[in-house]
């Protein structure tokens, strides 16, 4: 494992070798230290923002754990730099790390909308729920800027096709204008994932995410504006934060949640390294009860790629969660009813209307 250095303000402490790439950099000997330029413990690492040329924007998923089949990233990385992120191992597919690179060489979409507006006006599009967001945060801090996640909400309400949102940013209240118009023809369903309602240890794990009572205060003033919310309580730390579960569900029963869902923590690849040293950085004493509780809830190891395992897993310890986290739903009536969302009033507008050039 490479040497670590806390920054202020991400969650990794370092870049881990990209598993697709021969060439890994690597801190230089002792005797050559002072003759390179090495980042100071402490310091604030910029962020840089790269154009996505990408000529498709939907992605399609294949898994059976997942409950839909298309999802839209307007970015690729995630400025949220949440430690235990499942999509960091993919920003190897870039040529970059799953570390400091993955919340600070971020990909932006640009052409989002238009690519968007161009696969629902093909005749084979066949309307359905698309997902909002499958491997980043639609609404991560640059969004407040970009207005990309905005102008595609513009193209699903244009087009009347439902869409599901998944964000741990508050700043989603933006954008309740739009959210109430798609919500009035059961076009939408909002996620808010809630990891803990710890402010300590939220600053730790989520750096630049919104705090936990932010994200409760957007639960509430979404349903209060008629849009149906859930919580997603995710992902549940084995030995760290599975005691939050029954707070959680009840604060988002009281602001106005009516559905609730989880996940396990997953430590894939690269990630299990930078967890694992985030993990010795922030809470040493909680360490050897956090790795053993995942190992045991992952047969012995970090990470479950099997399908019907890989979100739960399994074991004494993962069945206490589940228990734990379906009682509490029937105790706050979460999930009486189940989220069908509405492709009856699907409008593709002549072609001439969204004949936009994507060069």
């Amino acid at each position: 494992m490479s040497e670590s250095r806390p920054f202020i303000g991400r969650g990794a402490g370092f870049n881990p070798p990209n598993r697709f790439e021969s060439l890994k950099v690597e801190s230089p000997p002792p005797d050559l230290a002072e003759y390179f330029e090495l980042p100071e413990p402490g310091q604030k690492v910029p962020t840089r923002f790269y154009v996505d040329r990408s000529l498709s924007i939907l992605s399609k998923n294949d898994s059976p754990d997942i409950g839909f089949t298309y999802s839209i990233n307007p970015y690729r990385g995630c400025e949220h730099g949440c430690i235990y992120c499942y999509a960091r191992p993919s920003h190897e597919y870039l040529g970059f790390s799953s570390g400091l690179d993955f919340e600070t060489k971020i990909m932006v979409k640009l052409k989002a909308p238009e690519l968007l507006a161009a696969e629902f006006s093909k005749p084979s599009w066949q309307p359905q729920t698309v997902v909002f967001s499958g491997n980043t945060d639609c609404y991560q801090p640059a969004e407040r800027t970009l207005k990309i996640t905005r102008r595609c909400l513009e193209i699903f309400l244009r087009f009347r096709n439902p869409v599901s949102l998944i964000t741990k940013n508050a700043l989603v209240q933006r954008d309740v204008d739009i959210l109430k118009e798609l919500a009035a023809t059961n076009l939408l369903f909002v996620i808010i994932t809630v990891t803990t309602l710890r402010q300590d240890l939220a600053r730790k794990l989520e750096p630049r995410a919104s705090a936990p009572r932010k994200r409760m205060e957007t639960v509430e003033i979404l349903a209060a504006n008629g849009i149906p919310v859930g919580v997603n309580v995710a992902p549940i730390i084995p030995g760290l934060t599975e005691s939050e579960i029954p707070e959680i569900l009840r604060q988002a029963s009281e602001s106005g949640a009516r559905h609730a869902g989880q996940t396990t923590v997953r430590l894939s690849y690269a990630l299990k390294d930078l967890f694992l040293e985030w993990l010795k950085r922030e809470y040493p004493e909680k360490f050897n009860k956090v790795v053993s509780h995942i190992r045991s809830v992952r047969g012995g190891k970090l990470s479950e790629s099997d399908f019907g395992k890989r979100m739960k897993g399994e074991g004494p310890i993962a069945d206490t969660i589940e228990n734990l986290f379906q009682a509490g739903c029937r105790k706050y009536r979460l999930n009486e009813t189940p989220v069908r969302l509405s492709t009856e009033s699907f409008l593709r507008p002549q072609e001439s209307q969204f004949s936009l050039s994507l060069r």
